[in-house]
């Protein structure tokens, strides 16, 4: 599914960067760059998160065994940033302009991503007697319960904001809008699918009622306001200037 996600991810890129007259291969480059630093981001992230109740007392090779899931979604988010970003300084290549190509992609791939879980048994939410609830095998977590299909929840939300980054690219104003936008988007999606999670050790729930992922969506809500501002009002001066 990871394959998946990086493949629509690129192929969507890539015809937005025509509208753009971005060469399709410095899409490709960055987006391996991209792959690359998310990786190393999100089982960063997972790693230090749940040392103490996975990996402290086990081989240091599960270390770096991903393929059964382990990775945090925002330790991704963080780690392609700080790849792609210093790549395309690196390249002096325009930074906000690429980011806005890529950003309807990493929501796309982030839909992927959530059905990947699905199919892997993560994520899942808590218990609950709907009529859309989902059952897992009975030797699951969840010991074959109904619970919130949340990474379904999580997979719409991503389509839906993908599908309004493709319509908004169209239109956007000045670089790095819609980059800023994803940022917002995502972190109000991901703070409302986080209150019917079910998978969370105690210890990750904070003031009785909020997850991690949540205190982490608001400095990136935050963070996406404050991009948003900064980059408009230095495109307002250029176009005066």
């Amino acid at each position: 599914m990871m394959a998946l996600a990086f493949f629509a991810g690129l192929w969507t890129a890539m015809r937005r960067a025509r509208l753009a007259n971005v060469p399709g291969d410095v899409i490709a480059d960055v987006t391996l760059w991209l792959m690359l630093g998310s990786i190393v981001g999100a089982r960063f992230v997972y790693v230090t998160t749940y040392w103490k109740t996975e990996f402290a007392s086990g081989p240091i090779s599960e270390i770096f065994m991903i393929q059964h899931g382990g990775l945090v979604f925002y330790g991704g988010l963080l780690g392609a940033m700080v790849a792609g970003i210093g790549y395309l300084f690196w390249k002096k290549l325009p930074v906000w302009k690429i980011a806005d190509i890529l950003a309807p992609s990493i929501a796309l791939g982030s839909m992927f991503g959530r059905i990947g879980c699905l199919l892997n048994g993560c994520c899942y939410g808590y218990a609950c007697d709907l009529p859309w609830a989902i059952h897992f095998p009975p030797d699951h977590e969840t010991h074959g319960a109904g619970v919130h299909p949340t990474e379904i929840y999580d997979a719409l939300l991503n389509l839906i904001l993908y599908l309004a980054l493709a319509w908004w690219f169209r239109r956007k104003k000045f670089d790095g809008e819609i980059f800023a936008a994803y940022l917002v988007g995502y972190a109000i999606c991901r703070f409302i699918v986080e209150f019917f999670r079910g998978d969370y050790p105690a210890d990750h729930i904070h003031a009785d009622r909020f997850t991690s992922a949540q205190l982490l969506s608001a400095p990136i809500l935050l963070a996406g306001i404050a991009l948003w501002f900064w980059l408009a009002r230095r495109s307002a001066g250029e176009k005066r200037g």
